[in-house]
C-alpha cells in the first residue's frame, strides 16, 4: 500500500510541477508613477509592478471556478482554484509576509521570512519549515490580488492593454485596467484588474477563459490598511507543544523527478510560442510562451501515464482522438499524449485545446 502511495505521488509531482512553473516567471520592475489617477494603460501596468514593497494589511478573498481533474492527489492546490479561499494578510514585502487562510474548521497561517517559510497549521498541532525554492507548488499568498496582479501583468505588451471604468473595492476608488492576450494560441479572453491610484496595489483581478461570461477566477481586497504591519506580528516560533517538520526540498524533488525523466529534444517552438528557460526548471520540461499564455511540456515514462489518462478520461468534457486525451478547466488545458511502450508527454497552460492538440502534433516521436 505504502509503495501504491509513493507512485501516485510521484506520478502527480509531475503535473503540479507543471502547474507551478506556470507562476513563477520573474516579474519587471519599474518607477512608481507619482500620480496614477488618470494615467494610460502602460503606466498603471508599471505602478502595478513597482507595488511588491508597498505594505499592507487586510483581508482578502480568492474565488475559483477551475474543477482541475488532479483534485485527488494534489488536493491542495485543486482547493485554491476551485473554492471560495478567505485569507488575512500583513505585507512588508515579498519575503517579509504573513498570510492566514481562515476557514470554518480553523487556519492556517503561512510566515514568510527572508529565509524560508513557516507553515502553522493550528488544527493539527504541526509547524513546517521550508525552504526558498525557485520552484514550487502554488500557496494561497500567489493569490493575493496583489501578487497575482503583478504576476500577470509582468510581461504584458503595451498593446495589450486598455483602460476600463473605476471599482470601489475595500473602500477606495481602484482604477481599471484590462488585458488582452494578443498570442493565438491563448485560452483566456481577458484579464481584468483594478489598482489603488497612490500605491500601484491590484486591489482585484478577474481572470475570464476565451468566450466566457463569468470569471475562472476573482481574488479581491474585502479590507485594506496602507503602512508596514508591525514585524512582530509576521515573527514566528513555533509553540511548545507543536510537531515541528521539514517541508521537503523542492529542489531535491525536481532533481530527482530529472533523473527520471527520459531524455526527449523538445523543439524550440510550439504552437506559436517560443521556448524559453527559467531558474529551477529542469531541462526535461518545456515552458514556452509568455506573460498570460504558457505551455508547460515533459517527457513521461509509460507508468506515469496511466494514472493520468484514466482521471483525465472520466472527464464528461474530455476530448479524446488520435493526438491522446485533453480537458479544459476555464482557461487552464491539460493533455496527455501515450504512445505505448515508450515516452508518454504531459502538456498544460494556458492555451486552447486545439493549440495542445497542435503542440502534440510537434512532439519527437508523435505521429502527425
Amino acid at each position: 500500500m505504502a509503495a501504491r502511495a509513493h507512485g501516485a505521488i510521484r506520478r502527480w509531482a509531475v503535473v503540479g510541477l507543471l502547474v507551478a512553473t506556470l507562476l513563477v516567471l520573474p516579474s519587471l520592475v519599474g518607477a512608481l508613477p507619482a500620480d496614477v489617477g488618470d494615467a494610460p494603460a502602460a503606466e498603471l501596468r508599471t505602478a502595478a509592478l513597482a507595488s511588491a514593497d508597498v505594505g499592507f494589511s487586510g483581508y482578502a478573498v480568492s474565488a475559483g471556478g477551475l474543477a482541475l481533474p488532479v483534485s485527488d492527489r494534489l488536493t491542495d492546490v485543486a482547493d485554491l482554484f476551485s473554492d471560495r479561499t478567505l485569507m488575512r494578510v500583513w505585507w512588508r514585502g515579498p519575503t517579509e509576509h504573513r498570510v492566514d487562510v481562515v476557514t470554518a474548521a480553523g487556519e492556517t497561517d503561512v510566515h514568510r521570512d527572508p529565509a524560508g517559510t513557516w507553515t502553522w497549521d493550528f488544527e493539527a498541532g504541526t509547524a513546517t519549515r521550508g525552504v526558498p525554492a525557485s520552484l514550487a507548488l502554488p500557496t494561497a499568498p500567489d493569490l493575493l490580488p496583489s501578487s497575482l496582479g503583478r504576476r500577470l501583468l509582468s510581461e504584458a505588451h503595451d498593446d495589450e492593454l486598455s483602460r476600463t471604468g473605476a471599482r470601489r473595492i475595500a473602500g477606495r476608488e481602484a482604477q481599471g485596467l484590462r488585458l488582452v492576450p494578443s498570442d493565438a494560441a491563448s485560452s483566456v479572453g481577458r484579464v481584468d484588474l483594478w489598482l489603488d491610484p497612490a500605491s500601484g496595489l491590484p486591489l482585484q483581478v478577474e481572470v475570464y477563459a476565451e468566450g466566457a461570461e463569468h470569471a475562472a477566477l476573482d481574488t479581491r481586497f474585502l479590507d485594506l490598511d496602507l503602512g508596514d504591519p508591525p514585524s512582530r506580528v509576521l515573527a514566528f516560533t513555533p509553540p511548545a507543544e507543536a510537531r515541528v517538520l521539514t517541508a521537503p526540498d523542492t529542489d531535491d524533488l525536481i532533481a530527482q523527478a530529472e533523473q527520471r525523466a527520459p531524455l526527449v529534444a523538445l523543439p524550440s517552438q510550439l504552437a506559436g510560442l517560443t521556448r524559453r528557460t527559467l531558474d529551477g526548471v529542469p531541462p526535461a520540461v518545456g515552458v514556452y510562451g509568455r506573460g498570460i499564455t504558457l505551455l508547460a511540456v515533459a517527457p513521461v515514462p509509460p507508468r506515469v501515464a496511466g494514472g493520468l489518462d484514466t482521471t483525465l478520461r472520466a472527464s464528461p468534457d474530455a476530448v479524446v482522438d488520435a493526438q491522446g486525451v485533453r480537458v479544459a478547466a476555464g482557461p487552464l488545458g491539460l493533455m496527455l499524449v501515450e504512445r505505448p511502450g515508450r515516452t508518454a508527454y504531459v502538456l498544460t497552460g494556458t492555451v486552447s485545446l486545439d493549440a495542445l492538440a497542435e503542440a502534440a502534433r510537434r512532439l519527437p516521436g508523435v505521429p502527425t
